[in-house]
């Protein structure tokens, strides 16, 4: 089975990495937490220090069938910065792949031209640094081609349930929420 990535990086937000990672691992997949720092011992923005799987220089393009962002700051500036990020990316989107940000990562897509001409969202405070090349939306979830964006924490259920509902079908996914009993009375 091809895996889905989750990049990390120093003051990423958790609830957005991991809520991703927790769910599409009850899904099944076989999703792994990338360091794109010098330790894989990360610490997010509220000082939640978790361990990553595998460091960035273990990733092989390849095998990749999604690439994940979370937001954060300053984990996002982070992934903005990262060269060899960049680079992967980049390969992934000319190979078709699927690539998810939510919060303030959609502007690491940005910097490498990934949403011109797409719809796409973000967090509230980064939606100018969007707008100028995206059709700019609200929705919690957005999905154009392989690129999907989400809004941020709040989002971040809705935003690992469409990654399911992708890559596997609207009913496994309607089966992972409501066996963690989202959006029920």
């Amino acid at each position: 089975m091809s895996k889905v990535f989750v990049f990390l990086a120093d003051g990423f937000e958790e609830i957005e990495g991991l809520t991703v990672v927790d769910l599409l691992r009850r899904a099944g997949f076989d999703t792994v937490t990338v360091s794109i720092g010098s330790s894989q011992k990360i610490t997010g923005a509220h000082n939640i220090e978790v361990e990553a799987d595998i460091m960035f220089h273990e990733v092989l393009e390849p095998e990749g069938v999604m690439y994940v962002l979370p937001g954060g700051m300053p984990g996002t500036l982070h992934l903005k910065d990262h060269e060899g990020l960049g680079k992967l990316l980049k390969k992934a989107y000319e190979n078709n792949k699927y690539i998810a940000a939510i919060c303030a990562a959609p502007t690491v897509l940005e910097k490498y031209g990934m949403l011109k001409g797409r719809k796409a969202t973000s967090y509230p405070s980064v939606k100018e640094e969007l707008k100028s090349v995206a059709e700019y939306k609200t929705d919690s979830v957005v999905v154009d081609g392989k690129i999907i964006t989400s809004r941020g924490l709040g989002t971040a259920i809705e935003f690992a349930g469409k990654m399911v509902e992708l890559l596997k079908g609207t009913e496994e996914k309607d089966e992972l929420l409501k066996s963690i009993v989202y959006g029920e009375a």
